[in-house]
């Protein structure tokens, strides 16, 4: 049985959601606090499963080449949009705490933060 992929996108507004609390299925310890999250959280799960067997296959497009039933341009094509991702999700987290920034500093009222937010996740 394949786990389902827990979205970091909150379901009401789309922002990004922060983890606040973990725990062990197995002895039941429960910790809460603010963790950081990398953007390999934050890409889609089809992405991160990509990356995965990319990883697994040494970081070898040939490799993958054989072990998949993907040809060299459409893995290619895949790593190109992957990197394309990454670095967009980068510039969005730094375009978003710099309007924090604006915002922490009194320099824009809460309203504004909220627009420019919801701008920059494309609402």
């Amino acid at each position: 049985m394949r786990r389902k992929m827990l979205s970091t996108s909150c379901p009401s507004c789309s922002l990004p959601m922060q983890t606040a609390a973990m725990s062990c299925t197995a002895c039941g310890v429960k910790i809460e606090g603010n963790f950081s999250e990398t953007f390999f959280n934050r890409l889609t799960p089809r992405d991160q499963e990509f990356l995965e067997r990319y990883l697994l296959a040494g970081f070898s497009i040939k490799t993958l080449e054989q072990s998949s039933s993907l040809g060299y341009a459409a893995i290619r094509s895949r790593l190109d949009r992957l990197i394309a991702n990454y670095k967009e999700l980068a510039k969005m987290d730094a375009q978003k705490k710099a309007v924090l920034e604006q915002l922490r500093k009194n320099e824009i009222s809460v309203t504004e933060a909220k627009e420019k937010l919801e701008k920059l996740s494309g609402e």
